[in-house]
C-alpha cells in the first residue's frame, strides 16, 4: 500500500515541477511586460531560463551571528575596562591631549579640503583614483579620531 501512495505522489509532483521550470515572457500592445508559466499561444514570446535558487543553510547564519555578537561584547567590555581603570591623566595632560587631537583634526580637515579642491580642478584617471583613495583614507581617519572618538 505505501508504494502505491509513493507512486501517486511522484506522478502528481513530477508534472508540477517540470511545468514550474518553464517560464515565458511577452510584451502586450501597451508595452507592458508579462511573465507566465503558461505558453502564450500565438503571441510572440521568449522562453525564460530559470536557474535553481541558491540555498544558504540558516544554521550557518545563526552561528555566524552569535560569533559576531560575542566579538562585539568582548570589544565593548575591553573598551569599558580600558577607559575606566588604571591611570588617570592630570588636567594638564588632558589639556595637552585635547590640543594634540584638535591639531590632528584640523590637519585632516585641511587635507580633505586640499584633496577636494584638486578633484574639482580636474584630473587624469590615475590621478583621480589616487585622490579619491586619499580622500577616503583621510575621511576615515577624521571620522574615527575626531567625530567618533
Amino acid at each position: 500500500m505505501p508504494w502505491r501512495q509513493a507512486a501517486v505522489f511522484v506522478l502528481l509532483v513530477i508534472p508540477a515541477i517540470s511545468s514550474a521550470q518553464k517560464m515565458y515572457t511577452w510584451v502586450d500592445e501597451q508595452g507592458v511586460a508579462h511573465f507566465t508559466d503558461i505558453k502564450p499561444g500565438v503571441r510572440e514570446h521568449k522562453r525564460v531560463e530559470l536557474r535553481t535558487p541558491s540555498l544558504i543553510p540558516m544554521r550557518e547564519n545563526i552561528t555566524r551571528g552569535k560569533r559576531v555578537s560575542t566579538i562585539n561584547q568582548q570589544v565593548n567590555r575591553s573598551l569599558e575596562a580600558g577607559s575606566g581603570g588604571g591611570r588617570t591623566l592630570s588636567d594638564k595632560q588632558e589639556a595637552r591631549e585635547r590640543e594634540r587631537k584638535n591639531a590632528r583634526c584640523k590637519e585632516y580637515r585641511e587635507k580633505l579640503d586640499r584633496i577636494q579642491k584638486q578633484l574639482r580642478a580636474g584630473y587624469s584617471n590615475d590621478q583621480g583614483n589616487r585622490l579619491r583613495r586619499q580622500r577616503r583614507e583621510v575621511s576615515q581617519k577624521l571620522s574615527r579620531e575626531c567625530l567618533l572618538g
